[in-house]
């Protein structure tokens, strides 16, 4: 779909007064490598500024939403709200997979449906707003989309927010240094690669796994980690979300 910039900003519901930085934020490197004879700015540093905003935005929204919970498990809340899955899925409720700027081989290759792209340009989005119009527009415009998705959260339940946290708490509960992670290598190109990292423990290898960024690549190999240690023990909820039986 191509769309407008003014027709964007009515869909998402914030109008810019620099709309060079609205087009910043939703052009991936991809499209902005194709254009070689005037290269637009891509969106890799706004998404640098933009996690910084969401975190500080979420860890706001939590510590009043659910006050009186321990620090720890305000981190697991805060975590939750801002991996890959939840602002992907903020930047489907916002219809940006319709207007980001994609190349070509990336259209071909599905980019619209990919939650690491997704994600990215919904944190470019929210450092543009902050940009344009302030923390308080950038707050506003991320709200109302945590408090949707966490008005059924119970704050009573066991909840890990994501496998590297779950693998770190369950060695710290042992009495055992916190587990590491390298990236072993990584293939294909600058804005489609494959990351392949091990996780260990001490010298010991616990698990190996690929993923299309290294921090989804860290995920599955603490999941794999975990389901080796704890088996049964473990019950998934969803993608990069679980809970322990006690």
């Amino acid at each position: 779909m191509k769309a407008s910039l003014s027709q964007i900003e009515k869909a998402i519901g914030v109008t810019f007064c620099n709309k060079d930085l609205l087009r910043q934020a939703l052009t991936h490197s991809s499209y902005a490598y194709e254009q070689l004879g005037n290269r637009p700015s891509d969106n890799e540093v706004l998404e640098f500024l933009g996690d910084s905003v969401v975190g500080l935005v979420t860890a706001d929204f939590f510590c009043s939403a659910f006050a009186g919970l321990r620090e720890g498990d305000l981190s697991k809340y805060k975590s939750a709200a801002a991996n890959t899955d939840a602002l992907s899925e903020f930047a489907l409720e916002k219809k940006l997979h319709k207007f980001v700027f994609l190349g070509k081989g990336e259209e071909k290759s599905g980019g619209r449906k990919k939650r690491t792209i997704l994600a990215g340009t919904f944190e470019a989005l929210v450092a543009a707003i902050y940009l344009d119009k302030g923390y308080e527009a950038a707050r506003g415009f991320l709200l109302p989309l945590l408090k949707k998705a966490f008005r059924k959260t119970d704050p009573d339940e066991v909840l890990i927010n994501n496998y590297k946290s779950a693998l770190q708490e369950y060695f710290q509960k042992e009495g055992l240094p916190a587990p590491s992670y390298r990236t072993v290598t990584s293939i294909g190109p600058d804005h489609s690669k494959t990351f392949f990292v091990e996780v260990t423990q001490g010298h010991k290898p616990l698990a190996r796994a690929k993923g299309y960024s290294k921090k989804h690549a860290e995920q599955r190999a603490a999941e794999k980690a975990l389901k080796g240690l704890l088996g049964r023990m473990m019950k998934d909820l969803r993608a990069e979300m679980f809970v322990l039986k006690k």
